[in-house]
């Protein structure tokens, strides 16, 4: 237990902390008063979805010493009600403080960007396990605590979780965490005061602006983790991008840029295939040979970012580069779907303009060094509830690169799909690409996966390792990747593929 009053003394606390609430012995901390237990703190947060001052009566009925928020009670309380200045800074600072400050004992490596945050820390993960270190991962696929596999309820979570989860980590023995950071969770403060070993960069481009009012506002989010306070000790910024270039970092320790075109780390000889990426890796006077199974030259990028992320943490490169050729590939990340049919399938988490034209670009590029090329039929939505702007600007994207479009539903949350889907067509009627509009995303499936021949590249855009889809009034279970199997077994390429392998 810790007391209220060194709780909270690194938070900027406005009211109610006087000298009974001071001596108060805290038991634990919430921000869900359906978690309170005797003897918790509960923060009253007032969400985009709901006003947590409503719950803190429930709050107090469960057992409550106090209650801290940045605003004032709806209602009269009868336990301390902390005000403070900002709440989720506090939070993040009295999570700290209970938890005895694991950030400043464990190396945490943090990545922003628009794309590529899931696979850059999906390789260093897979890169410090082999190198033996116990870890922690935390992302949009999921979180995993030293080999324990949890759900992932945000991208980035709250700061309470993220201390929670290092406290555990600790106490097994680990030694590194890699974490992608959102610029939700930087701009809400959900990482304040957060200990850095090394922040990384990969890329800006538009998303998110439903949230962030221009992409000024979204990049000046993304620059908090390089010029928090603390800073990180080290920054690994990719420089062939735009704002790469522009990012600057209070970084105490070394700065390294990577990228094809520039960089302390640089990629040569790129060799692209089917069957994955070896690129010669130059840094100063040093050349290394990189053998990866991952698909495509945009993870050329990634390779760098998380090559860079781990020369910061000591690693050698004979292990870096073992690392690399034991990871596997990333879920919903240009992941294929085998059933022996005689075309690739493949689906991928691509959800954004940039995003879709990079893995489109990735498909044409592996079709022009195939001995049968064939074309690239593209399966695509776009969310609802969220950027407007963007929709035209992916079906720009997908006409303009794919040879056959299927427009469909993704996430249409409390929107109409067919007003979101025609929001999209603006953009793809741009070009004279042949495509299909079908609003049910399994029959959509179904009809893209029909068109297909051998020689072609299926892609099946926006969800990647999602296993839901977010509709009007519920979640319903979804994936691309079981649809696309059972579609491809009814017509019988899993039989097939069977009978080979008995053969």
């Amino acid at each position: 237990m810790i007391s209220l009053a060194n709780l909270l003394h690194n938070s900027d606390v406005i009211s109610g902390l006087d000298a009974t609430a001071n001596e108060l012995q805290v038991t634990g901390l919430q921000y869900d008063h359906r978690l309170i237990e005797p003897g918790n703190v509960f923060w009253a947060f007032s969400g985009a979805v709901a006003d947590g001052r409503k719950f803190a009566k429930a709050a107090v009925e469960r057992g409550a010493i106090a209650i801290v928020s940045d605003l004032e009670p709806l209602e009269p309380i009868n336990i301390p009600w902390i005000r403070v200045s900002r709440g989720r800074n506090a939070l993040a600072m009295a999570s700290a403080e209970f938890y005895g400050h694991p950030d400043q004992q464990i190396a945490i490596t943090g990545v922003t960007g628009t794309n590529g945050k899931t696979t850059i820390t999906w390789i260093l993960d897979s890169i410090l396990r082999f190198a033996g270190r116990i870890t922690a991962l935390i992302g949009t696929v999921g979180y995993q605590v030293a080999g324990e596999q949890r759900k992932a309820v945000n991208t980035t979570p709250e700061s309470l979780d993220l201390f929670k989860s290092l406290s555990e980590l600790k106490a097994k023995g680990g030694t590194n965490i890699t974490m992608e950071v959102s610029s939700h969770a930087l701009a809400l403060g959900r990482v304040h005061g957060v200990h850095f070993h090394t922040a990384v960069f990969t890329n800006l481009t538009r998303d998110h602006l439903d949230f962030h009012a221009s992409m000024e506002e979204y990049f000046a989010a993304k620059s908090k983790l390089f010029e928090g306070s603390p800073s990180p000790l080290f920054a690994v910024i990719n420089t062939d991008d735009e704002y790469g270039k522009k990012l600057r970092t209070s970084s105490s320790g070394e700065v390294y840029s990577y990228g094809i075109r520039s960089g302390d780390l640089r990629a040569e000889n790129i060799d692209s295939s089917f069957h994955g990426l070896q690129f010669d890796v130059l840094f100063g006077e040093q050349r290394h040979r990189v053998k990866s199974s991952l698909v495509g030259e945009i993870n050329v990028y990634n390779l760098l970012g998380a090559i860079g992320a781990a020369r910061t943490l000591g690693i050698d490169w004979e292990v870096i580069l073992e690392g690399i050729r034991q990871t596997a590939g990333v879920p919903g990340r240009f992941e294929r779907v085998e059933a022996g049919q005689p075309f690739l399938v493949v689906v991928d988490y691509a959800h954004t303009d940039d995003a879709l034209r990079n893995t489109i670009r990735v498909a044409r590029k592996l079709l022009a060094a195939s001995d049968k090329p064939g074309r690239v039929l593209t399966l695509f939505g776009c969310g609802g509830d969220r950027d407007r702007a963007k929709r035209p600007l992916m079906g720009m994207a997908a006409g303009e690169f794919s040879d056959f479009v299927v427009l469909t539903s993704d996430n249409p949350r409390s929107e109409d799909p067919l007003a979101i889907m025609n929001d999209a067509l603006v953009g793809l009627r741009r070009f004279d690409t042949n495509h299909i509009v079908e609003p049910d995303r399994a029959k959509a499936i179904v009809k893209i996966l029909n068109e297909a021949q051998p020689g072609d590249i299926v892609i099946l855009a926006g969800k990647g390792h999602e296993t839901y889809q977010v509709l009007k009034d519920e979640t319903i279970p979804f994936s691309d990747k079981e649809v696309a199997s059972k579609a491809l077994e009814r017509n019988g390429y899993k039989i097939i593929k069977e009978k080979k392998g008995a053969a």
